[in-house]
């Protein structure tokens, strides 16, 4: 082993003294600065080249050079979710969302949602490229598995040169980045062309095509992440925005007394706290004193579970009902803007198992949100509230977004925080059920306590499922259009074909004719 560490160690200085020698002088205005200072510094992302190319010196050079270049083309270390044209991500034609049963990250292309067009193709290939760089960037180069979803598609959708630049980027620009390509339901129509992207893909590659249908498509992707339309129980729908599967990190002040790196939050804003649970305390207690900041801040884990529900705190209205957790409410939480006050909301969780469910609560926007608790445990058959706070002069943004992680622990296992703590690194991500939250926020002149009122009742306006229900009616009464004009274009050549057999018969019998009286 530590001979072979050494002989990968000499290849990868092998590679960096050539390239600076042999490719840098004559192009470097053709690489990113970047790009050339990470290859010297970053070790493994040198390594996935030289494995990528069977650790040939001369053709893992050749791959850094062409990435290196399409990377400098594409500007991909430049690529951000504001450059980009907001309707290439409102398509809903490529995502990340998921995981194999190897615990791969699954990269969505759902092909009935592609259109080809050559105005549009340089934009759709550099939201390929942000969203490999995006999740490269995040989990340090772990492969991802990619799933052609050709459900409901056709001749409009077939579009060989974008799906020669998807292939293109796994086999030459992001080495060792591709664990398969799960293809769902390929149309026989496309047979000849996907013969084509097996020739793109090398004899290395093939074998990572799966060409699977509903019967089989569990084989490799559990039906937990798998849509209804291909047997699966996943309820998630494709919106936008905010960004799907963006980067959930852990809130601030979690259980127990706020540490160092939550110094900068305000005195004022602990006291504020403070001084509201202290007056709900006393409404129910009046021999109760009232609790000091520094003793509202140190409270106990079991404390901040029992904690008593914020005046402000919205009642969940909707149920997402999981295989661990039922949690309210089942997508939005809703907030008000800076004008309406709202600054609370409220996450029920209901333990439907018979053990202990650990939880975490993981926000794309740390800076601006307090959960408590964030980081816990669930008892069988029962509920616990999170309270989600907006903290200082922050506003909640329709980009922010909160997952809840959940998993199953033994009974043995203690529920404290050093044994949370290591259950979450030993947990297989397989045993882990996910479920994210949207933020919605309230943009209202009206006074704030009516904007708490009418949110009581659940009276909600055109939801997500309506609307995607009436995409679908949309998308079947296309598809039988589609259908009749398919017919009408088989009865067009149908009539062509029959005409000039009919006048290829009459020609010939007038040929006759001729031959017989002359």
């Amino acid at each position: 082993m530590a001979e072979q560490r050494q002989d990968k160690a000499a290849l990868i200085s092998e590679i960096r003294r050539r390239f600076e020698a042999e490719y840098l002088p004559g192009k470097s205005d053709k690489y990113d600065s970047r790009d050339v200072e990470r290859l010297q510094q970053d070790d493994k992302w040198v390594e996935n080249y030289l494995f990528w190319r069977h650790d040939v010196v001369d053709d893992t050079l050749k791959m850094i050079d062409e990435s290196f270049q399409w990377r400098k083309e594409y500007t991909v270390n430049d690529l951000t979710e504001s450059v980009l044209p907001k309707w290439l991500f409102e398509n809903g034609s490529l995502f990340l969302h998921g995981y194999d049963k190897e615990g791969y990250k699954l990269f969505w292309f759902r092909v009935k949602h592609h259109i080809r067009d050559p105005k549009q193709q340089l934009e759709k290939k550099k939201l390929v490229a942000f969203w490999l760089e995006h999740y490269a960037k995040r989990d340090h180069g772990k492969p991802l598995t990619v799933v052609f979803d050709m459900a409901e598609t056709g001749i409009s959708h077939i579009d060989l040169d974008f799906v020669r630049f998807i292939v293109s980027c796994f086999t030459d620009y992001y080495p060792n980045f591709l664990t398969k390509i799960v293809i769902f339901e390929m149309p026989w129509i496309m047979n000849a062309a996907f013969k084509i992207v097996k020739g793109w893909l090398g004899p290395d590659a093939i074998s990572m095509l799966k060409f699977t249908n509903k019967s089989d498509v569990q084989e490799y992707i559990s039906g937990e992440y798998l849509p209804p339309h291909m047997g699966g129980t996943d309820s998630f729908k494709y919106s936008y925005p905010p960004l799907v599967d963006d980067d959930f990190q852990t809130p601030l002040c979690e259980n127990g007394p706020i540490t160092s790196e939550d110094e900068h939050e305000s005195k004022e804003e602990i006291d504020a706290d403070t001084k509201e649970t202290g007056d709900l305390n006393e409404e129910q207690n009046p021999n109760q004193k009232k609790m000091n900041s520094i003793e509202q801040i140190s409270k106990s884990e079991e404390t901040d579970k029992t904690e008593i529900k914020p005046k402000n705190a919205k009642k969940a209205l909707t149920t997402f009902k999981g295989p661990l957790l039922h949690i309210s409410p089942a997508e939005e939480l809703y907030f008000g803007s800076k004008e309406t006050g709202e600054k609370k909301c409220l996450i029920v969780l209901t333990n439907v198992t018979k053990n202990i469910v650990a939880f975490k609560v993981r926000t794309t926007a740390p800076e601006k949100y307090r959960v408590k608790p964030s980081n816990s445990s669930c008892e069988p058959g029962t509920s616990l509230d999170i309270i989600v706070s907006l903290h200082g002069g922050f506003a909640a943004s329709l980009q922010d977004r909160f997952l809840i992680m959940a998993a199953e622990m033994d009974q043995s296992s203690g529920a404290g925080v050093p044994e949370l703590t290591q259950f979450w690194k030993e947990v297989p991500r397989t045993k882990v059920m996910e479920h994210r939250l949207r933020c919605h926020v309230i943009e209202s002149s009206k006074p704030s306590s009516l904007t708490l009122k009418e949110n009581t009742f659940n009276i909600p306006a055109k939801t997500n499922e309506d609307l995607h229900i009436q995409l679908t009616r949309l998308l079947q009464i296309n598809k039988r259009l589609q259908e009749q004009i398919d017919r009408c274009l088989w009865f067009q050549q149908l009539s062509v074909v029959l005409s000039l057999l009919s006048v290829t018969v009459v020609a010939f019998c007038f040929y006759l004719t001729y031959t017989q009286g002359s």
